[in-house]
């Protein structure tokens, strides 16, 4: 049998004969193979592995690990970097800083990993280079870096983040968000939820969110449910499916609908049932997911077919007003255009587009709606487009 299976199997007369050689015999070629698979084992079995390969080192095999800094996997980084720091504690700080300055991209990766396992006080001149890792196009040496620096309690780094969600461009501001959602930087909170309420990339932001607070604690409030109805939006095409178990949404619709239900929360919900309808009937955003993740749509897609739409959709009018945060999502479920008319006066052009399009698409769309829009919009490429629809 492959020993890649067997390391990965679930006989443990295998699995630990392979994982000891793996690490007594500095198999590179075994590791490498192993990482190759990260996109393709669930995480269970990768969590095994790092659990066998950790058990299988001890204070006379533990250095052969660097030979496996070549190959770069975040499932394996932190059980590397801990091992080499329970048996080599400060006797490899000299050689890790070295890799961290002039290696590439994987091994400062593995370098920052096991930097986090180091009192801080034996970092401090490496400040410099650490902050500006944190920067790095490598979102794993970038991560692994931003956690050093929340360790360090770096103020520097923390406000040069904050001061990019002040920046006029929206890779700048995303970035930002990651940054401070990974430095674990509560406080931004308030200020992240602007940031992605005027946002077009407001589906990204939100899913970095719930890394930052979680999403039972946000949806105690409307921003908190705005955040979950841009995550909702984003599925499958930005947050995987498989999200929809770390988030446990299903508990969360259910509670909102059954304790906590206001114009807010029926929006939401009108728009999870929308999602998970078509996610739970349509194989092909399923078809990677495994069998648990399966069952979990299914099961949150039953659970709402089961509230009464009716109900959502007459408590989701109150969100039908200029300044509304779920208008945008509320104009969606909207079927009687004179709801919908009240909307063409907003100031907001894109609003306006929105009620149009969702006028054309009812075939409700009147010469007068268009000209009451035309009235409140000064932009002539924006005119032309009402004029054609």
């Amino acid at each position: 049998m492959d020993l890649l299976k067997k390391l990965t199997g679930k006989n443990p007369d295998e699995y630990e004969t392979v994982a000891k050689s793996l690490v007594d015999n500095s198999n590179i070629e075994l590791f490498a193979k192993l990482v190759k698979q990260d996109d393709f084992l669930f995480d269970f079995v990768k969590n095994n592995v790092a659990n066998r390969i950790r058990n299988a080192c001890n204070k006379d095999n533990y250095l052969n690990l660097m030979s496996f800094l070549d190959y770069y996997s975040p499932s394996y980084d932190t059980v590397i970097a801990e091992t080499l720091y329970n048996f080599g504690g400060l006797e490899l700080l000299p050689a890790m800083k070295e890799i961290f300055i002039n290696d590439d991209a994987g091994k400062k990766a593995y370098a920052a990993k096991y930097f986090s396992f180091v009192p801080k006080e034996n970092l401090e001149e490496l400040l410099p280079v650490i902050r500006k890792m944190a920067e790095s196009e490598f979102e794993p040496l970038s991560i692994n870096s931003i956690e050093i620096l929340s360790k360090m309690k770096d103020e520097e780094f923390r406000n040069n983040a904050l001061k990019m969600l002040d920046s006029d461009d929206e890779f700048e501001q995303y970035n930002g968000v990651k940054y401070l959602v990974t430095y674990k930087a509560q406080d931004a909170l308030p200020k992240i939820i602007e940031v992605m309420k005027k946002s077009s990339l407001s589906e990204n932001i939100a899913s970095e969110i719930p890394y930052l607070t979680p999403l039972e604690e946000l949806v105690k409030t409307d921003d908190g449910i705005l955040v979950l109805c841009n995550i909702v939006n984003a599925i499958p095409e930005i947050i995987p499916p498989a999200a929809v178990l770390d988030y446990d949404l299903f508990s969360i619709f259910e509670n909102l609908y059954l304790n906590h239900l206001t114009s807010a929360s029926a929006v939401l919900l009108k728009l999870a049932q929308e999602k998970f309808a078509e996610l739970a009937g349509n194989e092909e955003y399923l078809f990677d997911c495994d069998k648990n993740t399966k069952e979990e749509i299914q099961a949150i897609n039953q659970l709402l077919v089961g509230i009464d739409s009716y109900k959502l959709k007459n408590l989701l009018y109150d969100e039908l007003y200029d300044e509304s945060d779920f208008v945008f999502f509320a104009v969606d479920y909207v079927d009687e255009p004179e709801e919908l008319e009240t909307l063409l006066d907003s100031t907001n052009p894109t609003l306006v587009l929105k009620v149009l399009s969702r006028l054309k698409e009812r075939e409700q769309l009147t010469q007068a709606h268009k000209d009451l829009a035309l009235n409140n919009i000064e932009k002539d490429d924006l005119k032309r487009f009402i004029e054609a629809l």
